[in-house]
């Protein structure tokens, strides 16, 4: 397994990475309620949006390959993918 951990600029999500032979998952830790949190998949790309006091904030990060599943656990957003 290989495990690559990222931080985005200024106030963003810690993003990690996990690469197995099989699969990947890439995990970023919002600290928000899931009811606010919605995630999508186009192709290679995550698309996340928080609902905030004032108005939504998206953001979208690169996915190592074409999603299999995305879901939101705890603040926790996990999408899982295949090799």
């Amino acid at each position: 397994m290989n495990h690559i951990q990222t931080r985005s600029t200024g106030d963003g999500a810690l993003l990690r990475r996990y690469e197995y032979d099989d699969a990947w998952i890439v995990a970023a830790d919002l600290g928000v309620d899931d009811e606010d949190v919605s995630v999508d998949t186009v192709g290679e790309t995550a698309i996340v949006v928080v609902e905030g006091p004032e108005e939504p904030v998206e953001s979208e990060f690169d996915l190592p390959g074409t999603a299999a599943s995305a879901a939101v656990n705890n603040g926790v957003i996990t999408v899982e993918g295949e090799r």
